[in-house]
């Protein structure tokens, strides 16, 4: 890489592996790769435009597939990105990530960075070995929203395809395609191409140096079950036998239980678990059932969250001591 200009902003990027850093022995080939292997030195040096944008603080987090993404992990990034921060050396933080548990990891450090300068992450569905890889490019602009302006105080970001995404709001959407990442709700928060930035709203819910989570105490056992045609209540008994302190239920619709999950619930709840209901639809809000279903149960609606980030959410609570429904539920209504 060329010598970055001295008055270029200080961009760290931490590697944590993923497709980005993928590697398959043919290069026509975007499917049985493995992925982690390619080093951060490797990824930026495939970027040279990088040294016109931001000067690099590179660092190895991890080399996995974020398939296997861990709580430990989390626990680690947040810490090291909150350390990064902190200090006047560096201006902002891109993480590299494997696209299956990217939006889980977002969500989680948008909740607990402890900062107003910007924090992006970003991907590749296609390895780094691949013909029009789509990594490369994804480093660059994350690294350019990163290092621009009006960046700062939005929360964490995802940078993907040339959108630029809120952590609450992204999912993944495709299996194989380069514009994976979506915001179905309410769309993405802006762009960037070709150097240029430009956000057309803002992230209006609590986030990062507004938000009251943090990873200082263990997050609880929290598990996900599903609702669906002839549903067994064997999960959701197998789960609270094992001491979960908590269930998001991926409900039919607008959050709906199959009625043999509702009882295994109402049991639950009466050792003290906690219940968040979510849905398994892919877009919309779960309304708050009233009687129907939240007062008889002591559950609470998950809005728009879908249920992976309303594991994160509902750990985060339940770390933090808020184990009451209704204290639950405005949390989930605030964040």
């Amino acid at each position: 890489m060329n010598t970055p200009n001295e008055s270029l902003p200080r961009i760290a990027v931490l590697a944590t592996g993923g497709t980005i850093a993928g590697q398959a022995g043919d290069a026509s080939k975007t499917a049985g790769y493995k992925a982690g292997v390619v080093g951060v030195d490797k990824l930026l040096e495939a970027v040279p435009a990088l040294s016109q944008v931001a000067r690099i603080h590179a660092e190895q987090v991890a080399s996995i597939d974020s398939k296997d993404m861990s709580i430990a992990l989390w626990v680690t990034l947040a810490a090291r990105i909150n350390e990064l921060l902190v200090t006047d050396h560096i201006d902002g933080v891109v993480i590299t990530h494997g696209t299956d548990t990217l939006e889980e990891t977002a969500y989680l450090l948008h909740l607990t960075v402890k900062s107003d300068k910007p924090v992006v992450l970003t991907a590749a569905m296609r390895p780094s070995s691949a013909l029009s890889a789509d990594g490369p490019l994804n480093l660059l602009n994350a690294v350019t929203v990163a290092a621009h302006a009006s960046a700062a105080k939005q929360g964490v970001l995802v940078a993907f395809n040339n959108q630029i995404h809120c952590a609450r709001d992204v999912t993944k959407t495709s299996t194989y395609a380069v514009d994976a990442f979506r915001s179905p709700e309410i769309g993405a928060l802006g762009w960037v191409q070709d150097g240029r930035v430009e956000f057309q709203r803002k992230a209006l819910r609590r986030h990062t140096s507004q938000s009251q989570f943090d990873l200082r105490n263990a997050l609880p056992a929290v598990e996900i079950v599903a609702s669906y045609a002839g549903a067994s209540r064997a999960a959701i008994d197998a789960f609270v036998a094992t001491g979960v302190k908590g269930l998001v239920i991926a409900g039919t619709g607008n959050g709906s239980i199959h009625a043999s999950l509702h009882q295994a619930l109402a049991d639950a709840t009466k050792k003290g678990v906690a219940v968040v209901r979510s849905s398994r639809v892919g877009s919309g809000h779960v309304m708050r059932n009233g009687a129907a279903s939240d007062d008889s149960l002591g559950s609470v609606s998950a809005g728009t969250l879908n249920p992976y980030k309303a594991r994160v959410l509902l750990m985060l609570a339940l770390a933090a001591g808020i184990t009451d429904p209704g204290a639950i539920q405005q949390i989930f209504d605030t964040y």
